[in-house]
């Protein structure tokens, strides 16, 4: 039987709620262990006492570079309820990144996982505000121990009174252009996406086993966690994004949800047995972030027996805002299966041209989004925050479409648009031709200079195992799907695409050392 869950104002009334109406229900499986609902609240009291006795008071920056861990919930938790913004930080990012968002977001107190702690030690000394670190697994160094910090509190409520307004996290973007900025997630923000998730899209029910594995630190990993948090079920969490162990953990698990980058779907199917592995538990594959190529997505379709669902969100949206549902799947073969759905009731999305103006269904443009999810802003950049959300619209820089039924397609981000000749051409559309070629494992499709057309088209390609192609084959095996023009005009052959821990390929460094000394033009 499904519960209704109450409207909560804050994260922190949601763990609240389930610790009193379900204390001993299973919230998270981690490494052979759980945690109970009643033990999570339990300890983000312990943090949130912690925090205060520390001199953290509401609006205070508290940084956590870590894998996945219960620690996260702990301190996310324990951070709400006195009114504290968790800023979980990249753990890919170089050392000097990761000071820049510690600085940047003004973090008095670090908390670091054991991958992390030479990371630590080396920017020590340029963290400006960072008051105390504290080591999450072992005792390290100089480093306080997070769990005689968190156990030495008292566990009682701190009861204080917060508002929905009221920041809840700040996530950094990825960054891939310029300092990541941060963006401010709201209470309120997480409570318009965490029911519509559950009621709107995909029906959760109180028996579903929720799988976590990516990146806690990315909206995808967490907010992906807060929606099984939001029901009440057990969430099985991942310290790493392993595709083998994935095919362990889903039937000993009995996992029905899980979500997950079209990298990782590639992953699992490469490894050996996937085919053969028990998925009967599984009810639905969600998978957003990045574009799925449609062959890859047709295979995935042939492998797993369970529903898949596709969103389209951003950092700054707090993650989903559209949902392509299971049934928009049954057809492989369907155009619609190139579309990432469509918005919920309470979500308004447009397409704009290059002055601003509303463009007719089909038209390509930038998508732009009305929702309660837009965040409230970026961290200490106003003119960034007013360029990104003009008169209640937030601009994703991601350029698409909407057909007639109001399906969103997205072609790719703006600004890796090509432009070649006068024409514009979409990487995205060049990859789904090229990944149907059987040697291609992975393509990325980028602009390089060109003295005649100021652009032009150039793949990157991984080929699959033992698999061989020339570059002349796999341009003429293009022109045979799309239009001339926008077929590759070269090949590079790579080991592996570059990518940050989204599963979203790195493009710009792809592009950087063609553009070594040119200025390339991005609409």
């Amino acid at each position: 039987m499904t519960e209704q869950n109450p409207n909560f104002a804050t994260l922190a009334d949601l763990i609240r709620h389930h610790a009193r109406t379900r204390p001993s229900r299973v919230a998270l499986v981690f490494d052979g262990g759980t945690l109970t609902y009643g033990e999570l609240d339990r300890r983000a009291n312990q943090v949130a006492n912690a925090l205060r006795a520390a001199g953290v008071t509401a609006k205070s920056r508290v940084a956590i570079l870590a894998k996945n861990d219960p620690a996260f919930f702990e301190l996310l938790f324990g951070a709400a309820k006195i009114g504290a913004v968790p800023v979980p930080v990249n753990f890919r990012l170089a050392p000097p990144e990761v000071a820049y968002v510690l600085n940047d977001a003004g973090a008095e107190l670090f908390f670091v996982g054991g991958d992390f702690y030479g990371v630590a030690d080396q920017i020590a000394g340029d963290l400006k505000t960072v008051r105390r670190t504290l080591a999450i697994d072992q005792p390290h160094g100089t480093m306080g121990d997070y769990a005689a910090w968190r156990d030495a509190a008292p566990a009682a409520d701190p009861n204080l009174s917060l508002a929905a307004e009221d920041v809840a996290m700040q996530m950094y973007t990825s960054g891939t252009t310029g300092h990541p900025k941060g963006a401010q997630l709201s209470h309120h923000n997480f409570m318009a996406l965490l029911p519509l998730v559950v009621e709107q899209w995909g029906a959760w029910s109180d028996d579903d086993i929720s799988l976590v594995c990516m990146p806690l630190f990315h909206i995808g990993g967490s907010g992906w966690a807060l929606v099984g948090l939001y029901k009440g079920i057990p969430n099985v969490l991942m310290r790493d994004v392993d595709p083998k162990a994935l095919l362990d953990l889903i039937p000993r698990h009995r996992v029905t949800r899980m979500f997950v980058v079209p990298a990782v779907i590639l992953f699992m199917l490469q490894v050996p047995g996937c085919a053969a592995a028990d998925f009967s538990s599984l009810e639905l594959i969600c998978y957003g972030a990045s574009p799925m190529p449609l062959e890859l997505l047709r295979k995935a379709l042939a492998v797993f027996p369970c529903g898949f669902a596709q969103v389209y969100g951003l950092t700054e949206t707090t993650g989903a805002i559209t949902y392509l549902p299971p049934e928009d799947h049954a057809d492989p073969q369907a155009e619609r299966l190139k579309s990432c759905g469509k918005p919920a009731a309470e979500i308004e999305i447009r397409i704009r041209g290059a002055e601003g103006e509303d463009l007719p269904q089909r038209a390509v443009g930038e998508v732009v989004c009305r929702t309660p999810q837009v965040m409230i802003g970026y961290w200490n950049l106003p003119e960034a925050s007013a360029r990104a959300i003009r008169d209640g619209w937030f601009h994703t820089g991601d350029a698409g479409y909407l057909d007639e039924e109001g399906y969103l397609y997205i072609y790719d981000r703006v600004k890796d648009m090509i432009v070649s000749g006068g024409e514009n051409i979409y990487p995205a559309e060049v990859e789904n031709a090229l990944f149907a070629h059987p040697a291609v494992a992975e393509v990325a499709v980028i602009g390089v200079p060109d003295e005649r057309w100021g652009e032009a088209v150039k793949a990157v390609v991984v080929l699959k195992l033992d698999a061989a192609v020339t570059a002349d084959e796999l341009i003429a095996f293009a022109r045979q799907r799309i239009a001339g023009f926008k077929a590759p005009r070269s090949v590079d052959f790579v080991a592996a695409l570059p990518r940050n821990p989204s599963g979203k390929v790195l493009k710009r460094e792809l592009r950087e050392p063609y553009w070594v000394g040119r200025e390339r033009q991005v609409n």
